[in-house]
């Protein structure tokens, strides 16, 4: 078809109005950026956008044409923002897609609002606001409705990715399992592959947490199909990101040949591809792996490289992970300061993108890695921060770390947090304590020279409640931090101060009762 026009584009022996030639670059653009050529799309929008930061040149173009380039302008800002890490490239993002997103709606084009907002939740997530992420998914969904489409699968997809880097893993496998259907009908093998990888990941970390094997076969499961589909379209970008996420399995299953040799190829892939911020991402999982291996020199300089790397850029969230990771190594060969100011700045940097969980984690890793080397009040500062910090957290390896935390500090056993699966030799000189502090007891009465009328059950009793009182003491009076502390469940203490221990109820907080939901209401 040839159309005249005064503002006219020819291609390929096809002349085009200005408007259609945009559009069929964009849709160019956007194939490629699929394929994870993120150069070769940015280099498809030259003539009308050319350089990060420069607005794309619109002039005369219809609204639709308009806001599909501002569209795919923004998502590529994104994109080598992240692969350069470049401070402001996010929100320089953000601000194109969302004038994109206007255009859409003022057009009526529902389906091309939602991708706009999808869009926009990816550069909310890549800085740690995922809060704004989920209100932008939500509003995607909303304007939906019922239509079936590619973009609500791109919704659910970035939903479940928001919910796993928050912790939320119940969250984010109801998702999955929720949308599997609808991307096992998809033709698109783009997002089957980032499905599989998403799916992965979440049955990876609930998989380690609660010693699944069922979850970590059905991981790599879904890892390889990740990796079939990202084969199909050749996007070598997304392969070695499933190879850096098998690597760190590998990693906490110990296996640490089979891990290094998954990281060198993603590695590889990413520095041909020139994406500096997932080098640093890889860097960071081969320090965790030679935290777990012993090499804490090899581990510290790695962390300390990716560290720099995201500095340079806007995801904060991933800066605080490698700050973590720099902050444990340092403290594992005995430069304390130095890993209390990596931790420190790992909490603020976290606290600084809206991330409570990441702040919290932090702060949790300061508790457990420089225990002996703080004083208590500031241990117990800190972990009062992650408590608060991750009280909604769905991973069941943060409660696990949360309940063996508190429970060391307030018996006041030496704290072992390395991965080796053994404690120190101090907890366990100390773990006998308890038993001591009894037979103490039980000497004292039977030394009195006095007939002996206590009994063993009263002896117990009686050393029971002087603990709860000591953790209701410390815990401020809550019943949830105190059976943390004591290492039982909420229900297990209530049923015990309600029963056998009925004078400590004093020390313990009013019950607050739960007002009955209206909407539950009939």
């Amino acid at each position: 078809m040839k159309i005249d026009s005064v503002d006219s584009k020819e291609q390929n022996g096809t002349t085009y109005s200005l408007s259609e030639g945009v559009l069929l670059l964009c849709v160019r653009a956007k194939e490629l950026e699929e394929a994870g050529e993120i150069d070769d799309a940015c280099g498809a929008l030259s003539e009308f956008w050319r350089r990060l930061g420069e607005r794309p040149h619109v002039a005369g173009l219809t609204t639709v044409a308009r806001a599909s380039l501002l569209l795919r302008a923004g998502a590529l800002t994104g994109w080598v923002g992240s692969a350069r890490q470049i401070t402001g490239a996010q929100e320089i993002a953000k601000d194109l897609i969302s004038e994109a997103a206007r255009d859409f709606e003022e057009a009526g084009l529902v389906e091309r609002v939602a991708e706009a907002r999808v869009d926009l939740a990816i550069c909310y997530w890549r800085e740690g606001a995922f809060d704004e992420a989920r209100v932008s998914l939500d509003e995607a969904l909303t304007q939906l409705g019922d239509i079936e489409s590619e973009q609500r699968l791109r919704a659910l997809l970035n939903k479940a990715i928001v919910e796993k880097v928050s912790n939320r893993y119940e969250d984010a496998l109801r998702t999955h399992r929720a949308a599997a259907p609808l991307f096992e009908a998809s033709s698109n093998n783009t997002l089957r592959g980032k499905f599989h990888n998403e799916y992965a990941t979440v049955l990876k970390n609930v998989g380690l947490a609660g010693n699944r094997e069922d979850y970590i076969d059905q991981a790599l499961v879904e890892f390889s199909a990740a990796s079939f589909h990202a084969e199909q379209v050749g996007n070598k970008r997304f392969l070695a990101l499933v190879e850096n996420n098998v690597g760190y399995l590998f990693v906490r299953l110990r296996r640490f040949p089979e891990a290094h040799n998954h990281l060198d190829r993603a590695r590889l892939l990413f520095t041909t591809l020139k994406d500096k911020g997932m080098v640093a991402q890889v860097n960071d999982t081969r320090a965790r792996a030679f935290i777990a291996q012993g090499q804490l020199d090899k581990a510290e300089a790695l962390a300390r490289a990716s560290v720099r790397a995201l500095e340079a850029g806007d995801e904060l969230s991933l800066l605080a992970e490698a700050l973590m990771t720099l902050g444990t190594a340092a403290a594992r060969l005995g430069n304390f300061s130095k890993a209390r100011a990596a931790l420190e700045k790992a909490i603020r940097t976290a606290q600084n993108a809206g991330d409570p969980e990441s702040g919290g984690v932090a702060a949790l890793t300061m508790a457990e890695e420089l225990r002996n080397h703080l004083p208590l009040n500031e241990v117990i500062s800190y972990y009062h921060l992650a408590e608060s910090e991750l009280a909604n957290s769905q991973h069941p390896e943060i409660q696990n770390r949360l309940g063996k935390c508190a429970r060391l500090l307030f018996a006041g056993q030496s704290l072992d947090a390395s991965d080796n699966g053994h404690g120190s030799s101090a907890a366990n000189a100390n773990g006998s304590s308890q038993t001591q502090a009894v037979s103490a007891a039980a000497n004292a009465a039977f030394s009195s020279g006095d007939p002996v009328v206590i009994t063993l059950e009263e002896q117990v009793l009686h050393f029971e409640g002087d603990l709860i009182k000591k953790a209701l003491d410390l815990s401020d009076g809550s019943v949830t931090r105190a059976a943390r502390l004591l290492g039982i469940t909420h229900q297990g203490l209530a049923f015990i101060l309600n029963g056998r221990q009925k004078n400590l109820l004093p020390a313990r907080k009013p019950v607050k009762r739960r007002r009955r939901s209206i909407i539950r209401c009939h």
